[in-house]
């Protein structure tokens, strides 16, 4: 009896895979994932400035440092360069001026922090950390936000540099809102990294689309949108037009089609159909990163455009997805 059991079971769990899931239980699940090197450590994170981020990172895990750790400090090198305009310090503001940032991080064991519309903290992953480890809670906002990094050693600084300020005079000439597809507002960075333990932890961190509404926030703080890890499967991070991914809890979908056997390529895949069926795709971009404990990975994207930084076997390189659109 309790053999049938099992069987009635599985079988229930397995419909219902096939039943939420098409397209994913129709494929193997083994099957090789082109982007794969099978080996780890490894990190893997959104657009160019991922690249040194990724290097950070692989200090961390050469050595022997958590994947949690890596994930840190490896964001925290955008979040301090000023030419990196949508991440940290010299971060486009909003339409009235000020730069506002979100940020979450998650590690291994389900833990996990973030911090929403802060201002005046370069790190707003660090303090996301902090919320993590010291509070309760998950996250904090704005003000509330403000007080415990300060309370917290963190230094208040000026964000807004004379270059950000300086476009963002330009664009109140006109004060049109038109995000342009790979050009403006979609740089967040999502770092993902998997360590000499098999452990995965995950981060991401932004200042948001530019010239946004006061008080907006997207999908970078909001862990399972812009953001998740599951350390039985792995992880996935979002960037793009953060009301799209949000309104799809892209990340936890990413990853929960991993969980029904979809290798990262067809999960983000997934996910960003998903997208394309139910939205106005048209000027928006969205791309997803994801690995799984294989040390597999995979990058998809709503347009062309979207790249990102692979450290894995010994190199960092900067490589293009794939998108729903072509060229």
């Amino acid at each position: 009896m309790s053999n049938r059991r099992k069987f009635l079971k599985s079988s229930a769990i397995g419909t219902l895979g096939a039943l939420l899931f098409p397209k994913i239980t129709s494929a193997k699940m083994d099957k090789n994932n082109p982007n794969s090197d099978n080996g780890f450590p490894m990190t893997i994170s959104t657009w160019r400035h991922g690249m040194p981020a990724n290097e950070e990172a692989m200090e961390v895990l050469k050595n022997n440092g958590k994947a949690i750790d890596a994930v840190e400090a490896g964001v925290r090198i955008p979040e301090a360069d000023p030419e990196s305009m949508s991440v940290g310090l010299g971060g486009l503001p909003d339409r009235e001026g000020k730069v506002t940032l979100d940020a979450c991080i998650m590690d291994e064991t389900g833990n996990c922090g973030s911090v929403s519309f802060l201002q005046h903290i370069k790190h707003p992953i660090s303090v996301a950390r902090k919320v993590m480890d010291k509070t309760p809670h998950v996250m904090l906002s704005g003000i509330g936000a403000l007080q415990f990094a300060l309370e917290n050693g963190f230094k208040k600084e000026n964000l807004l540099t004379e270059k950000a300020e300086k476009r963002w005079r330009e664009w109140l000439k006109e004060s049109e809102y038109k995000p342009i597809i790979n050009i403006e507002n979609h740089d967040t960075i999502g770092l993902l990294a998997l360590d000499k333990n098999g452990d995965i932890s995950g981060a991401c961190t932004t200042s948001g689309l530019s010239w946004k509404m006061h008080g907006r926030v997207g999908d970078s703080p909001v862990i399972g949108a812009g953001m998740f890890v599951d350390n039985e499967v792995g992880g996935a991070c979002a960037t793009g037009v953060g009301e799209a991914v949000l309104k799809t809890l892209g990340s936890f979908l990413v990853v929960e089609l991993m969980r029904q056997g979809a290798t990262p390529q067809e999960a983000c895949e997934e996910a960003i159909a998903r997208i394309v069926k139910n939205q106005n795709y048209k000027d928006m971009q969205i791309g997803y990163l994801a690995i799984n404990k294989k040390g597999e990975h995979g990058a998809f994207a709503v347009h062309p455009g979207f790249n990102y930084a692979l450290h894995q076997n010994g190199s960092n390189i900067l490589l293009d997805s794939e998108s729903h659109t072509k060229k």
